[in-house]
């Protein structure tokens, strides 16, 4: 038997790969620095983070008085950006044994300088710190943050993203649904056709639209305000999740994660989203935009999961370079 695990499942530990001068974080990389910082050590208060970092001794300094240092390890590899949670490999669980699945990874769709991060994982595991894992290379992109998934075998996504071009330019909605049943031991994908934010430049990551929170619960990032560029996109999909069912051909239980009214950088709007949350092991990270809607979202999540502890993360400055918190983060088990 094989199965994709769920987020809420026990992990052994999250990776982060931090921000250097040489990516795009370079005009505001203190504050990028320090935004890692905080998740990496409230991460370490529950569970092991792994931390891959080009200028390695510099990071490593920026944690040596950190109470939960023993929590952490430290490990130096270049990198051409942050976002873990699309080049991190992604684990399953097959005849009780644990493998990772490493897939190709190109830039979303070769927008963007993508080489080193290809080979991220593939480092890790010759440094020795995926020996616990069986490794698979896979001959087809994928981005973590586009698929999401329960115990039910259920899987969530995008067709715009993954039917997007210049991914697998060759493969067809079937193959790739073939693909995704074969790999992960899929029950039911559900595709979403609508829903995207402005400045995303994922094509429409399911991570930042709607994920599960149980096996019967969905949250999806809403908008009421009919001003905002992304409403009627978000409420095309609103629509469509009402029409999702289970494989017992049972609704799912709906849950609107509070409106975000447009948040500009340079005329610019950012794709700030609540569904970008993080599930760690007794906690769950939530991102945060210092707006007056985040204690409604925090409070949502508390009512979620009320034996987590419920933490909020502040993202102001992740969504400048088009991502959140999860985006940023991958778990391993």
């Amino acid at each position: 038997m094989k199965r994709l695990l769920a987020e809420w499942e026990e992990q052994k530990f999250i990776q982060l790969v931090f921000p250097h001068k040489d990516t795009d974080w370079e005009e505001y990389l203190d504050e990028a620095i320090e935004t890692f910082v905080n998740i990496a050590k409230t991460i370490s208060k529950y569970q092991k983070c792994l931390i891959v970092a080009k200028n390695l001794k510099y990071i490593k300094s920026l944690f040596d008085n950190h109470r939960f240092k023993r929590n952490l390890i430290f490990t130096r590899i270049d990198s051409n950006d942050t976002w873990s949670r699309d080049f991190g490999g992604i684990t399953i669980e097959e005849n009780n044994k644990l493998t990772l699945l490493n897939f190709k990874f190109n830039g979303w769709g070769k927008k963007y300088p993508y080489t080193l991060d290809n080979k991220i994982t593939q480092q890790l595991k010759l440094k020795g710190l995926l020996k616990d894992y069986k490794h698979k290379n896979i001959n087809l992109v994928l981005e973590g943050g586009s698929i999401d998934v329960n115990t039910q075998g259920v899987l969530l996504t995008t067709i715009k993203c993954l039917m997007e071009k210049n991914r697998n330019p060759l493969l067809n909605k079937r193959t790739i649904e073939k693909n995704l049943i074969e790999l992960f031991g899929i029950k039911k994908i559900l595709w979403l056709n609508s829903g995207a934010l402005s400045g995303d430049d994922t094509d429409s990551h399911i991570d930042t639209l709607a994920r599960f929170v149980s096996d019967d619960t969905i949250v999806y990032q809403s908008c009421n305000n009919k001003n905002n560029p992304d409403y009627n996109e978000l409420k095309k999909m609103e629509e469509e999740l009402k029409t999702f069912a289970d494989i017992y051909g049972k609704k799912y239980k709906l849950i609107p994660l509070p409106n975000i009214d447009p948040i500009y950088e340079e005329n610019e709007q950012l794709p700030a989203t609540y569904a970008n949350f993080l599930i760690i092991n007794g906690a769950l990270l939530v991102p945060t935009y210092n707006i007056a809607s985040d204690n409604i979202a925090l409070d949502i999540f508390k009512k979620l999961f009320p034996k987590r502890d419920i933490i909020g993360i502040d993202c102001s400055i992740l969504i400048k370079q088009h991502g959140s918190l999860h985006c940023v983060t991958m778990q391993y088990y």
